[in-house]
């Protein structure tokens, strides 16, 4: 009851700057860029270059690297669940109109673009079996997560800082590679989405600094116990017609590997670039408990890259039902 009440006087203290982090970590709505600025006008005479453009070059994506595009907007697609699940965290008025919920809905609001986005240009491409993409985005959405956070808003802040990273890094990739084969249009909308996710996660490392501030124990405890689960990625549930719940997310992670969008050298390297944001091995005022999730987390790079060089990921690809034969 202690904790609980602890972390709810965390979370009322940061609420007083939510205005502050709106202004420094989103952007307004009438000045930020919409889908409709990076697709083809449907009303201009170069619209049917633009299409044929798009569908050119779709055709000509590397099999695991389409995938992983059309993983990847599944991802987006699927952020109802996200805002329900960080509405219910301790310390999160829904009823509010200022304060963390405005934060949720805000965040929420920027996020939802990059679906929309991705979802057209899919449905554009003409190499996307669009009914088989959208059957598994609803058995996302209804299928829920279990993100090992339960409703405790350090280890959601946590998930959320390591989420957005790896989110970045995913869109980034994509858009590189699409840009290294002329795909100018996708890497421009790649890249603007993977903006997005670099500020969406800038924010969430600040709120973890901030409590690291006011409460660091409960926080390194916190930032353990996410880390001895391992950050699972919020698809993890993701399957396809026929399949039950998780059945594709291991295929679609072999995809990202196999085309070099995002690692199991990733994941160690955002956990690095965390305990050196958050100065996790100079944090002092400690409990012991604490102390020794430290210590724990400041070995913990070495010891997931000793597992992964002994992992290696399948050559043979999965036939996915979204792509068109």
């Amino acid at each position: 009851m202690y904790q609980k009440l602890v972390r709810k006087e965390v979370m009322g203290l940061l609420e007083k700057e939510v205005g502050s982090f709106l202004d420094k970590f989103l952007t307004p709505i009438e000045k930020i860029w919409q889908p409709s600025d990076y697709l083809p006008d449907p009303s201009s005479d170069e619209f049917k270059h633009d299409l044929e453009e798009i569908q050119t070059f779709a055709r000509e994506m590397p099999y695991d690297l389409f995938v992983t595009l059309i993983g990847d907007c599944i991802t987006e697609e699927a952020l109802p669940s996200y805002e329900s699940w960080l509405m219910g965290v301790d310390g999160i008025n829904q009823e509010e109109k200022l304060g963390w919920a405005n934060w949720v809905r805000a965040w929420t609001a920027e996020e939802n673009r990059h679906g929309d986005l991705l979802n057209k240009y899919l449905y554009l491409c003409g190499r996307v079996n669009m009914r088989e993409v959208e059957i598994t985005t609803q058995y996302l959405i209804n299928d829920g997560f279990d993100l090992g956070t339960s409703m405790d808003p350090y280890r959601n802040f946590i998930y959320t800082s390591f989420q957005e990273t790896a989110t970045n890094i995913s869109h980034r990739r994509v858009g590189t590679l699409a840009k290294q084969s002329g795909n100018g249009k996708l890497a421009k909308m790649c890249g603007v989405i993977a903006a997005d996710e670099a500020r969406h996660a800038k924010a969430y490392k600040h709120f973890v600094a901030k409590i690291l501030e006011v409460d660091p124990s409960e926080m390194i405890l916190a930032f353990e116990d996410m880390m001895r689960k391992k950050i699972v990625m919020p698809a993890h549930l993701m399957r396809q017609s026929g399949q039950k719940a998780g059945e594709l997310w291991g295929h679609f992670s072999d995809a990202a590997q196999r085309c070099m969008v995002y690692t199991g050298n990733d994941y160690i390297n955002i956990m690095k670039d965390l305990l050196d944001e958050w100065k996790i091995e100079h944090v002092k005022g400690l409990t012991e408990k604490a102390e020794k999730a430290q210590e724990y987390l400041m070995k913990l790079p070495a010891r997931l890259q000793k597992i992964t060089d002994r992992v290696s990921t399948p050559d043979l690809q999965f036939q996915f039902n979204w792509v068109k034969s």
